[in-house]
């Protein structure tokens, strides 16, 4: 940090297993993610070369290298391990992975049919070479998955073997644990939470204000992924309480100081 500054909230460090920042790369061009990675990179865990994008990067194993010596794990979207399922092709996507040294990799059904069944039978057998982000809610934002059947599937994808448990929202926020309209599920996440321990859970939040949702809800060190680039510090800073959105979360007022500043307020509104 450039400074000091008192009664901030402890973030964990990296290599994190909670607390992290799962990053959305929609195709950033190499100079753009040596400049992210410059200005970013202590607060970015992990990121998402976007559903299909990998596949027409330019210059795709030169922008992997300098993630790499960011020390900054990549996989590959969601959508792509899918479109390899599809064609019946699983074993030649990780011979893809393995090609491009991914050590991560994401399995979904977000868009494809794909048998409960099948998914941990997937997630077993690749959980044996990669570690498996899984991701679970449907791209349809007609299709509702009921609390109970979240739960169910999350606890079965983790006793399979998989690391994290991707809670489905897509890029626009407006899917899976969230309304069409960007609100947050509530109900859902409570009942997922009462018996999930959200450590293991990353929560899509493209926009600010769920991202501000869930730090109040579950704290400074919640996971939350599909974050833009340009909103690593922004969100970092949400994290800290160093943005007026969470500004009073993080920091505990004794009595005294709490008098004190209504007092200050009181008579600078009077001299007003």
């Amino acid at each position: 940090m450039a400074f000091k500054l008192n009664h901030l909230p402890k973030r964990t460090e990296k290599p994190r297993e909670k607390g992290m920042t799962l990053v959305l790369d929609k195709g950033l061009s190499v100079r753009q993610v040596e400049d992210i990675c410059e200005s970013s990179s202590g607060y970015m865990d992990i990121v998402k070369l976007g559903w299909g994008t990998s596949y027409v990067t330019q210059n795709l194993e030169d922008k992997l290298a300098v993630y790499a010596n960011a020390n900054i794990p990549v996989y590959f979207g969601g959508t792509l391990f899918e479109a390899y399922v599809l064609r019946d092709q699983l074993d030649a996507y990780m011979k893809l992975l393995d090609r491009f040294n991914i050590r991560h990799a994401e399995v979904s059904n977000g868009t494809i049919w794909l048998s409960d069944k099948r998914k941990i039978e997937i997630i077993s057998e690749m959980s044996k070479h990669f570690t498996i982000l899984s991701e679970i809610g449907s791209k349809n934002p007609n299709d509702i998955i009921p609390p109970y059947k979240w739960v169910k599937m999350i606890q079965n994808e983790l006793e399979a073997g998989a690391w994290k448990i991707i809670c489905e929202a897509r890029e626009s926020g407006t899917v899976g644990v969230f309304r069409p309209n960007g609100e947050v599920r509530s109900g859902l996440i409570d009942e997922i939470a009462d018996q999930i321990s959200v450590d293991n859970l990353i929560f899509e939040t493209p926009q600010k204000e769920q991202q501000v949702w869930f730090i109040k809800k579950f704290g400074s060190n919640v996971n939350l992924g599909n974050v833009q680039p340009t909103e690593v510090i922004p969100v970092e800073t949400l994290r800290l309480g160093l943005r007026s959105d969470t500004l009073f979360d993080f920091y505990s007022f004794d009595d005294g100081e709490m008098d004190q500043l209504y007092a200050d307020k009181d008579e600078e509104e009077s001299e007003e």
